[in-house]
């Protein structure tokens, strides 16, 4: 409901001169905005003297060999008398630019990959990457850096008690004190692409899982905000309340109170959306406009703007109208029917104003005879609504009685005739989809015809013939295979970020340690083996050289050495180099040779970590290494010999009190349940079966090591050979439990597996 303080926002005024997408909005006090655009340029806009409504390109700051996203604003100071901006790109830079001049002031080189945000902390810059590390920048220079997240960081803000907070593709948001992660925000499932700062709140975020949240700063969600039926990109909030977001489904959306009070319909991806001061609103788009939206009368649009606006919102959205999976414009018009065609029963498809009609050739009478209207979901899935993360025409509910609570039936009316000249998208049978439903839902196929008529009714194709292609299972079809959105897993996980300067200098750190040490000097490496570890990092740190960089064999011998000889308070840092070196090629291979020629230190190593008592560094860089085997196939059959040892080894690790830890346990457990059904070990697969129940059932276990047991449960029993041992170990209880988990992908994956056990 539309709240009765609220006044609608109307389009003010449009920013024009970006050549590409406009990415990036910095609202620059009240002197002006800021864009970036992927034209790899940045622009400032001015207030136009001549009229206040209205902006125009002051200065265009060129420099970035790239793309340019995040930008952040520095307010006029005596370095900066009128004000500067501070920018991000693709290209790995961060810019900072003096406004007065409009030049480049300071490159600040560092990150390995695209700069995703930049905020102001008092005079200095912190900057987030893809390389998943935070960076923090003062005059000039790189003070610290922190690998802050185990996936990319999409975005980073400085919130007014001081502290830094990432989102990340790891699905979650972090608080941080210096660096030390005060705060772990856990509850969007998928990658959190923007936050921002809710005045006296806390902040808000928002997700590629389409939704929007408000957070406490203690972690709690105070509020979910659903109604975008795409990637959410950005979110700001204004002093007054409201907030507005901006989405790939091409809208910018105005929240209040947790609710959608507004759609701004933009004819392109709105890659930004930021409030002015006043409560205007700016949003860039993927049509290289940058818009203002405001609810002052005096500042909206004259009427020919208006209707130009809409004009282009038409024209928008007819030129992505799609019919039978072919863009209308591209259909033939009427001119086409003045060719004859060359057999009975011919079909064509022409355009007839702004839609897609179908015509049968008549060969006795020599015309074409009208079919009708060719119907392929309502706007190309614009605004269609979305089930389980999938777009539908219709998704109804359905009340089936008897106390059980409403169900969700999707629907793809889709094309109703018979065109095959067309590349029509898939076409959706009733009886079809209620027998996919039915045993999606594990109903009684008695309730068959009732759901077809059902369907029929509410979707207009009450003349709706059954095409005998489609078969009754009674009377000998097979009821459609069900499909199941977490399960099975292809594919292994590994651990392949790594801090090699961090890693590096723990290592000297030991060896300066020995060293001192008469007792344990000749312990210590000499100088050359320091500079051959060296080279060793810098060979890892150079990803993009894998395929033709290689490793002396001396160099996998030291690192064998030291992980035989050094105590073991100190050999975590040497495992982490392991760990890396054997997601290189060469380097899998050179180990490979000489755990096969000699003794096995790899088995000696997992002994030694897992020995009581054990070192939390030990256990987590132990497990990640053997983890990291299974990238290399030539490892299967080492991993399949010691799978016993392995996992009894690590066996203790889904109760420890460290998450990474468990995550890591869990990973392994995955893995190794792909590997094993792929070698048809039906004893293994039983092993890994009883040790992923085992994470399952710990209930202080974390989401993402609960979330990759469950996969691999529901991997083994739907493809490998355990599902009875599976539902001897009442897996169906494990399930319900999980499918009433507050986490969705926790409680999906759990209503596969549930599904899974129903079927057996």
């Amino acid at each position: 409901m539309m709240d009765i303080d609220f006044k609608e926002y109307q389009l003010s005024s449009e920013l024009r001169g970006h050549e590409d997408d406009v990415r990036g909005i910095c609202v620059c006090d009240n002197v002006g905005i800021a864009t970036s655009s992927r034209d790899r340029t940045v622009r400032f806009w001015s207030l136009d003297p001549s009229d206040k409504r209205k902006y125009h390109s002051s200065k265009i700051l060129l420099g970035h060999t790239s793309f340019v996203g995040p930008l952040a604003w520095i307010s006029p100071n005596a370095e900066f008398p009128e004000g500067g901006l501070v920018s991000g790109g693709m290209d790995t830079m961060v810019l900072v630019w003096d406004l007065r001049s409009g030049e480049k002031v300071q490159t600040l080189q560092g990150h390995k990959l695209q700069v995703t945000g930049v905020t102001l902390d008092n005079e200095d810059i912190v900057s987030s990457s893809v390389d998943s590390t935070l960076k923090r920048w003062r005059k000039g220079k790189l003070v610290e850096f922190w690998e802050a997240h185990n996936a990319p960081i999409q975005t980073v803000i400085r919130i007014p008690s001081g502290e830094i907070v990432s989102g990340s593709s790891d699905t979650t948001i972090k608080l941080w004190k210096g660096k030390k992660c005060a705060q772990t925000f856990v509850g969007h499932t998928d990658t959190v692409r923007g936050l921002s700062v809710m005045p006296g709140v806390g902040i808000i975020s928002a997700s590629h899982d389409c939704t929007i949240r408000l957070w406490a700063l203690t972690g709690q969600v105070l509020m979910e905000m659903v109604g975008h039926t795409a990637i959410v990109y950005s979110i700001d909030s204004h002093a007054s309340g409201l907030i507005v977001s901006g989405s790939e489904d091409r809208f910018a959306k105005i929240w209040k109170d947790g609710v959608c009070v507004q759609s701004l319909e933009h004819p392109g991806c709105v890659w930004d959306a930021k409030f002015l001061e006043n409560g205007d609103i700016v949003t860039a788009c993927s049509d290289g406009v940058t818009r203002i939206w405001t609810v002052h009368s005096d500042k909206v649009a004259d009427s020919l703007e208006l209707e130009a606006y809409a004009s282009e919102l038409s024209q928008y959205k007819l030129s992505r109208k799609k019919v039978g999976g072919l863009k209308l414009y591209d259909l033939p018009g009427l001119e086409a029917l003045q060719i004859p065609g060359t057999s009975a029963g011919q079909t064509k498809v022409v355009r007839e104003g702004d839609n897609g009609v179908a015509y049968s050739w008549d060969m006795k009478e020599q015309r074409w005879d009208k079919l009708g209207e060719v119907v392929d979901g309502p706007d190309d899935g614009m605004n269609r609504p979305i089930l389980d993360g999938i777009q539908y025409d219709y998704v109804f509910d359905v009340d089936i009685g008897d106390g059980e609570p409403t169900r969700k039936l999707p629907y793809n009316r889709s094309v109703n005739i018979n065109v095959p000249s067309v590349n029509f998208a898939e076409v959706y049978n009733p009886y079809d989809a209620a027998d996919k439903w039915l045993l999606k839902e594990n109903l009684p196929f008695s309730y068959r015809q009732q759901i077809v008529e059902f369907i029929l009714q509410n979707t207009g194709q009450k003349d709706f013939t059954l095409n005998t292609s489609f078969r009754d299972p009674y009377t000998g079809a097979i009821p459609a295979k069900p499909t199941f959105k977490h399960i099975p897993k292809k594919g292994m996980l590994i651990f392949d970020a790594a801090q090699f300067d961090g890693i590096l200098k723990k290592i000297m750190e030991f060896n300066n340690a020995l060293l001192s040490d008469l007792e344990k000097k000749n312990l210590s490496m000499s100088e050359l083996e320091t500079s051959r570890v060296a080279a060793v990092v810098k060979i890892l740190k150079d990803t993009s050289h894998y395929h033709c960089s290689s490793f002396a064999d001396v160099d996998i011998s030291l690192l064998l050495k030291l992980l035989k000889t050094w105590p073991p308070a100190m050999i975590f840092p040497v495992i982490d180099i392991l760990r890396m070196t054997i997601l290189h090629p060469d380097g899998a291979s050179l180990l490979l040779k000489h755990v096969e020629n000699q003794n096995d230190v790899l088995m000696e190593m997992i002994e030694k970590v897992s020995s009581n008592p054990t070192l939390p560094a030990n256990l987590l860089t132990g497990i990640r290494a053997v983890t990291n085997l299974f990238k290399n196939s030539s490892w299967y059959s080492w991993l399949q010999k010691h799978r016993s040892e392995i996992l009894d080894a690590f066996s203790s690790c889904y109760s420890s009190p460290n998450k990474n830890v468990q995550l890591s346990y869990s990973t392994l457990i995955l893995n190794y349940a792909v590997l094993l059904i792929e070698k048809k070990d039906e004893e293994g697969q039983s092993h890994v079966l009883s040790a992923a129940l085992e994470i399952a059932e710990e209930e202080s276990m974390e989401v993402d090591s609960k979330y990759r047991a469950l996969v691999a449960i529901g991997t083994l029993m739907l493809e490998g050979l355990v599902k009875k041992i599976a539902l001897d170990f009442d897996v169906g209880n494990i399930a319900r439990v999980a499918k009433a988990s507050k986490e969705t992908k926790i409680a999906e994956v759990g209503a596969d597996i549930e599904l899974l056990a129903k079927q057996s």
